[in-house]
C-alpha cells in the first residue's frame, strides 16, 4: 500500500503543500549536486544546434521578407510608391492608421516576392542562414546552459536565481556575436543583392557566399566581416531578458504543477492543457516581449551590416549610435520598426520550436536544464 502524504497522516495540518513541494525541490537539488559525474554538457550543444535548424527552414521566408523591410532599398521603395499613392509619410499618421499601413505593405511584399523571383527567393540566404543558425544556437545554448551551472556555483552556493540567469544569458550572447558576426553579415548582404526578374542574374553583386566573403575582405579588410557587431553586442539584451522571462516562466510552471500533485485532484481540460503547452507558450511570450522592447537594435544592425554609401560614395554610417540617429532624423521613428511584423510572426513561433527540440533533447538525452 502507498504511503499517504505526510501532511494527511495523523491529522498533521502544520505542513502544508507548498511545504511539500520546497522540500522536493530541495531533494531535487540535492540530488543534482551528487550526481555531477552524471551530467552531459554537450547536450546543450545539441539541443540548440537542432532547435535553430528546425526554427530557421521553417521560418526562412519570413526571415527574408524582415531583412527587406529593414533594409534602405526597400524602404526607399516603399517611399516612392506612397508618395506616387499620394499617401503620407507614417510619421505622419496616428497609431493605428501606421499599424495598418505597415501590415498592408508586408503582405503586398511578402505576396510579390514569388510571384517577381519565383518561390526560392523566399529561401534565398537560407544556406548561409543555416551556417550561421546551428552553431550560432549550438554555442549560446550551450554556453548559457553550462554557464548558469558554473555562475551558480561558483557566487550563489548552487542556487538559480535572476542574476544566475542574467549572467549567464549576457555571457553566452557575447560569446555567440563574437563567434558568428562574419557570417551574419554574408548572410544579410546575399539577402539584400538585387537580383533580376527574368533570372539571368544582370546587376548582382554576389555570385554565391564564398564570392561575397572574399569580395567583403577584399575591399573592407577583416574588420568588414564585423560590421554591426557592436549591434549585435546591443542584442545581448534581447536575449538576456528573453532567458530571464522564460525561467521565471517555467519555474511558476513548476510551482504550479508541485501543487497540482501535492493536492492529489484530478488534473481538470486547463491543467492538461497548460502541461502540455506551457512550455512553449513560456518561450514564444519571453521572445514576444523580449523583441518588442529591443526591436529598433534590429533594424540598425541590418543597417551597419548591409554597409550603404552616400552620394559621394563614403560609407553614409559610422558606427552604432551615428546609424540610429541618422535613421531616426531622416526616416523617423515607424523606420526603427520596420519589418516589426514579420520579425514577430517569425521569431515567436520559432522561439517556440526552438526551445521546444531543446527541452527535448536534454530529456532524451537525460539531461537537467536546471543547475
Amino acid at each position: 500500500m502507498v504511503a499517504a502524504p505526510a501532511y494527511a497522516q495523523a491529522g498533521d495540518a502544520s505542513i502544508s503543500p507548498s511545504a511539500t513541494y520546497t522540500s522536493t525541490t530541495d531533494s531535487i537539488r540535492s540530488s543534482s549536486h551528487q550526481n555531477d559525474k552524471d551530467r552531459r554538457p554537450y547536450a546543450h550543444f545539441v539541443g540548440g544546434a537542432l532547435g535553430g535548424m528546425s526554427s530557421a527552414v521553417l521560418t526562412a521566408p519570413l526571415e527574408v521578407l524582415k531583412t527587406r523591410l529593414q533594409s534602405t532599398f526597400y524602404q526607399d521603395h516603399l517611399s516612392a510608391l506612397r508618395t506616387a499613392k499620394g499617401i503620407p509619410h507614417p510619421s505622419q499618421m496616428n497609431l493605428a492608421r501606421a499599424s495598418v499601413l505597415h501590415i498592408t505593405e508586408t503582405m503586398q511584399i511578402l505576396g510579390a516576392i514569388p510571384k517577381v523571383e519565383g518561390w526560392r527567393a523566399l529561401f534565398k540566404g537560407l544556406g548561409p542562414n543555416l551556417i550561421g543558425v546551428v552553431p550560432a544556437r549550438a554555442i549560446n545554448f550551450w554556453a548559457y546552459g553550462n554557464g548558469k551551472r558554473l555562475y551558480s556555483e561558483t557566487f550563489f552556493q548552487g542556487q538559480e536565481s535572476t542574476y544566475v540567469h542574467m549572467l549567464a544569458a549576457a555571457t553566452a550572447g557575447i560569446i555567440t556575436g563574437t563567434a558568428t558576426n562574419p557570417i551574419w553579415v554574408v548572410k544579410t548582404r546575399l539577402q539584400l543583392d538585387k537580383q533580376n526578374a527574368s533570372g539571368a542574374g544582370q546587376g548582382r553583386q554576389y555570385l554565391n557566399a564564398w564570392d561575397c566573403l572574399v569580395k567583403t575582405i577584399r575591399h573592407e579588410g577583416i574588420r568588414g566581416l564585423y560590421r554591426g557587431l557592436s549591434a549585435s553586442y546591443l542584442g545581448v539584451s534581447e536575449s538576456t531578458l528573453q532567458w530571464v522571462l522564460y525561467e521565471r516562466a517555467k519555474a511558476s510552471l513548476a510551482r504550479r504543477q508541485a501543487l497540482l500533485d501535492a493536492s492529489n485532484r484530478e488534473p481538470n481540460l486547463w491543467d492538461k492543457t497548460v502541461q502540455w503547452t506551457g512550455k512553449l507558450t513560456a518561450a514564444g511570450g519571453a521572445k514576444f516581449v523580449a523583441a518588442l522592447i529591443t526591436y529598433p537594435h534590429e533594424v540598425v544592425r541590418t543597417r551597419l551590416r548591409q554597409a550603404p554609401v552616400d552620394a559621394s560614395g563614403r560609407m553614409k554610417y559610422h558606427g552604432l549610435l551615428n546609424c540610429l540617429t541618422t535613421v531616426y532624423k531622416e526616416e523617423g521613428m515607424a523606420a526603427l520598426y520596420g519589418g516589426l511584423v514579420p520579425h514577430m510572426l517569425r521569431v515567436v513561433p520559432s522561439a517556440a520550436i526552438m526551445f521546444g527540440v531543446y527541452e527535448g533533447v536534454l530529456w532524451g538525452l537525460g539531461e537537467s536544464a536546471a543547475v
